[in-house]
């Protein structure tokens, strides 16, 4: 497959790195790094599919050009718009001309993000009570000093798109009732630490920030039956994943754990996961729906 990459910053490189000699293309305005300024001048014949790293508000228009010309895409996470239905046509248009239209949320390849569905979906916990999520990284500076990323809800469209994205990967459905429990403006113009959550079946409790120091990540899932834990991701390793099973009627629970200490093997295992939907010509648009729906509401309560 012959990749076209648009968009050389960070995301860009590491596609870019990944694809490998399948990159015959790179796009960017202002990097000179780029063979390319625009997309427009990428002749058609050259690519099959475009790895789409651009900031928010140009992503739309250069998806529509591509899908219109029947050319396979991932785009970087997150893909939003201002009414979902934009995304619904974004969707019809894929499924018109058989192209694979798929936002990255590279985190459901993190081998214990695997190991967590598989243990939900293998009943060993039972009913599950709640989630507990933490995603937190130190680029509050870095943000701050860019020209485009310090603005509107920050770090939760950022970060908490992850977040939930994860719980559709680790629920298998949509869920309601989101609400903002905290939003501060520590040391950004935008939000830099945002709390959110939703009082449903599971209870689900979020937690994003570009305030810690330490990158870091930690979920908590508790239930009927023990609980299932994460600690870290194997970018940031070591990377732990502890399985504890309930003492009844009370007591210390045995536990299982396993910890990686591993280069992070995301970008790689998205990348062949996307090669595989362009065979299909298949999409996850209806995800992205799900996660534009729920941000935007949240946003409406920040009021931004």
């Amino acid at each position: 497959m012959r990749v076209v990459v648009v968009g050389l910053g960070v995301q860009g490189h590491k596609r870019r790195d990944v694809a490998g000699k399948e990159c015959v293309a790179t796009v960017d305005p202002v990097n000179p790094e780029a063979k390319f300024k625009r997309l427009e001048d990428v002749p058609l014949r050259s690519y099959d599919a475009a790895l789409v790293c651009t900031p928010d508000e140009t992503k739309l228009e250069l998806l529509t050009h591509l899908l219109a010309n029947k050319k396979h895409l991932l785009v970087e996470k997150p893909l939003f718009a201002d009414d979902s239905s934009r995304l619904l046509k974004l969707g019809k248009i894929a499924e018109e001309n058989r192209a694979a239209c798929y936002t990255a949320y590279n985190h459901r390849f993190e081998p214990h993000f695997v190991r967590m569905k598989e243990t939900l979906d293998s009943g060993r916990l039972g009913k599950i009570y709640a989630i507990r999520m933490f995603y937190g990284n130190g680029t509050a500076r870095l943000v701050r000093d860019s020209a485009w990323r310090d603005k509107g809800a920050g770090v939760l469209p950022d970060l908490g798109s992850h977040l939930l994205d994860t719980a559709l990967f680790w629920l298998g459905k949509p869920v309601g009732g989101f609400r903002i429990h905290s939003a501060n403006r520590f040391e950004n113009r935008a939000f830099d630490h945002v709390v959110f959550g939703a009082n449903a079946d599971p209870v689900l409790q979020f937690e994003v920030t570009l305030l810690s120091w330490r990158n870091h990540h930690y979920t908590d899932v508790f239930a009927e039956k023990g609980s299932a834990h994460i600690s870290s991701l194997c970018k940031w390793g070591p990377s732990s994943f502890t399985v504890r099973d309930r003492k009844l009627p009370s007591g210390r629970p045995d536990e299982d754990s396993v910890t990686l200490g591993q280069p992070d093997p995301t970008w790689a295992l998205e990348y062949a996961h996307f090669k595989k939907l362009c065979e299909k010509g298949e999409s996850n648009i209806a995800n992205d729906v799900w996660i534009n729906d729920t941000l935007r509401g949240l946003q409406a309560e920040l009021k931004c």
